[in-house]
């Protein structure tokens, strides 16, 4: 059974599940990490989603105030050994239902082409891709989404 936790970027899980992120994507962004280092601080993240099956840490993923009403994803992980069980779509949407609880009606994202898991998952969540946003502009490795929000009672 998946429970989520919802608390903030000092949680010591989510620290430890973004170290894992951070090593994977050193690996896959190489020389271009330095550069998307700077827009992944942890010390801002109000909204940090943990995921748990059972008691193991299982997931993770933040939303970030981007505009009057826009929240953007970020640090969106799910450790190698537990996928495939659907739990980065279930964390995807319980940040979506925390931003809309929060009055936010859009949720954007960047990831990168070197994260095809990635860019599936979003895709198969409803995600559009968009031209890539603010600091993303203009560069080559990054895909950035767009997803507009709607209760799903509304449907």
């Amino acid at each position: 059974m998946i429970t989520f936790e919802r608390t903030n970027s000092e949680n010591t899980v989510f620290l430890d599940l973004v170290k894992e992120l951070d090593a994977d994507l050193a690996v896959r962004d190489g020389k271009d990490r330095e550069f998307y280092n700077q827009f992944n601080k942890l010390d801002s993240i109000k909204h940090v989603i943990v995921a748990y099956e059972n008691d193991t840490p299982a997931g993770c993923g933040a939303i970030k105030h981007y505009s009057a009403d826009t929240m953007e994803v970020k640090r969106m992980f799910v450790p190698l050994t537990l996928r495939g069980k659907g739990i980065a779509s279930l964390v995807v949407n319980e940040l979506e239902k925390w931003a809309m609880e929060l009055g936010y009606n859009k949720c954007i994202l960047e990831t990168g082409k070197r994260q095809p898991e990635a860019i599936a998952l979003y895709k198969k969540n409803g995600y559009v891709q968009i031209p890539n946003y603010g600091q993303y502009a203009g560069i080559e490795n990054s895909v950035c989404f767009n997803k507009e929000l709607q209760d799903k009672q509304e449907k």
